[in-house]
C-alpha cells in the first residue's frame, strides 16, 4: 500500500511540473484615447487606439512598471500581433529584461503616417505622444511616472518618430533606440536627383496617390511639416516641383522639410541631446542605400557634436531579423533600456 501511494504521489508531482514550468505570458490590452490636440480640419481622427503590453504578474504584483513607447511604422498602426507578444515574454523570461509596461499608439492617418510631427492642418501629433498618451498612461496603469523610466524606440517611420521626440522632450524621455530609422535627411529618393518629385507631379487623385509609394510619401512629408490648406489635392508644399520639364527647387519649404529631419536637428538641440541617458540606432546593411546612407549621417553629426551613443549596422534588410526571438528587439533594444531605465525597487 505504501508502495502503491509513494508511485501515485510521484505521478501527481511529475504530473504538475510542466504546469508549473511554463513560464507567464503578459497581456495585451486595447484602449482608446480622445485628444483634443488632434482636433483638426481635415478628418483625421482624434479617437486613437493605444495598445498596452502588460507584463507577467502585472495583474498580481501592485508593483509599478517602467514604459517602453514604441512607434510604429509608414501605415503600420497600434496592432501587436501575437507573434510580437510572444517576443516580448520570450525577453522577460530569458532575463533580457525585466518586467516592463510597452506602449503602441495608432497614428495611421489618411495618408498612412503622422510622421509623429505637429501639423497645424493635420493634428499635433508630437504633442498627442510626448503629452496626452503618456499623461493618461501615468493616470491609468502602473507606471513609474518619471522620465528615468520612459524609453522611446520605434521602427522605420517610428524610429524617426523617436529621435525626434527624445530630442524635443528629454523631460519626458530619458533614453531612445532608433530600429532602422527613416526620414533622417533627404537623401536618395527622397532627393531631387530621383524619380520621385517627376512621378509626384503626374498624380492628379488621392486615388492615383494610393498606388504609389514614394509619392505617398513624400505627400505625407509635406502634410506633417509644410500644410496648405490653398494648394488641393493634396493640401500640402513640397521642396522640388517640375515646371514643365524644369526642377525648381523652393528653398522655404526645403528649410521646413530639413528643421524636421534629424540629421539638421541636432545643433539646435544639443543640450536636449545632452540630458539624454543613452542614444542608439541600427540598420540593416541591406535595407537600400536610401537607410544606411542617412542612418550613418546621423551618426557621424553626432558623433562630430561630441554626443555619446550606439550605432551599429548589422546584416539584414530594412526589415529582416527584427520582430523574432532571436532577432533586433529581444537581444539589442530591450536589453538596452533594461541597462537604462530605472526600474524601481523591487
Amino acid at each position: 500500500m505504501k508502495i502503491k501511494m509513494t508511485l501515485l504521489t510521484l505521478f501527481l508531482i511529475a504530473a504538475c511540473v510542466p504546469l508549473s514550468a511554463q513560464p507567464d505570458k503578459g497581456t495585451v490590452v486595447v484602449d482608446s484615447l480622445y485628444s483634443t490636440r488632434l482636433e483638426n480640419p481635415m478628418g483625421e481622427a482624434t479617437t486613437r487606439a493605444v495598445s498596452v503590453y502588460l507584463p507577467p504578474g502585472y495583474k498580481t504584483s501592485g508593483k509599478r512598471y517602467p514604459v517602453i513607447y514604441f512607434l510604429h511604422g509608414f501605415m503600420g498602426d497600434h496592432t501587436l500581433y501575437p507573434q510580437v507578444v510572444e517576443v516580448l515574454d520570450h525577453a522577460i523570461a530569458r532575463k533580457k529584461i525585466r518586467p516592463f509596461i510597452l506602449v503602441i499608439s495608432d497614428q495611421k492617418t489618411s495618408y498612412d503616417g503622422s510622421f509623429y510631427s505637429n501639423s497645424r492642418l493635420f493634428g499635433n501629433w508630437e504633442d498627442f505622444t510626448a503629452f496626452d498618451l503618456v499623461n493618461y498612461m501615468d493616470s491609468n496603469y502602473r507606471t513609474l511616472p518619471d522620465k528615468d523610466s520612459r524609453g522611446i524606440t520605434g521602427h522605420s517611420m517610428g524610429g524617426y518618430g523617436a529621435l525626434k521626440l527624445a530630442m524635443h522632450h528629454p523631460e519626458i524621455f530619458s533614453s531612445v533606440y532608433a530600429l532602422s530609422p527613416g526620414a533622417l535627411a533627404i537623401v536618395r529618393e527622397y532627393g531631387p536627383n530621383s524619380s520621385t518629385f517627376r512621378e509626384l507631379a503626374q498624380i492628379r487623385t488621392a486615388e492615383e496617390l494610393k498606388n504609389s509609394y514614394f509619392p505617398k510619401v513624400m505627400v505625407a512629408f509635406g502634410r506633417s511639416w509644410s500644410p496648405n490648406p490653398d494648394n488641393p489635392p493634396f493640401y500640402c508644399d513640397v521642396p522640388f516641383v517640375y515646371e514643365g520639364d524644369s526642377l525648381v527647387t523652393r528653398p522655404e519649404i526645403l528649410a521646413k522639410w530639413q528643421e524636421n529631419m534629424p540629421v539638421h536637428m541636432i545643433e539646435d538641440n544639443l543640450e536636449n541631446l545632452q540630458q539624454l541617458r543613452a542614444i542608439a540606432l541600427d540598420w540593416g546593411r541591406n535595407a537600400g542605400e536610401r537607410f544606411t546612407q542617412q542612418c550613418d549621417m546621423f551618426s557621424q553629426r553626432l558623433e562630430n557634436a561630441n554626443i555619446d551613443h550606439s550605432a551599429e549596422e548589422y546584416i539584414g534588410t530594412h526589415v529582416s531579423g527584427i520582430y523574432t526571438k532571436d532577432g533586433r528587439i529581444p537581444n539589442d533594444m530591450l536589453p538596452f533600456f533594461d541597462d537604462h531605465l530605472d526600474f524601481g525597487t523591487d
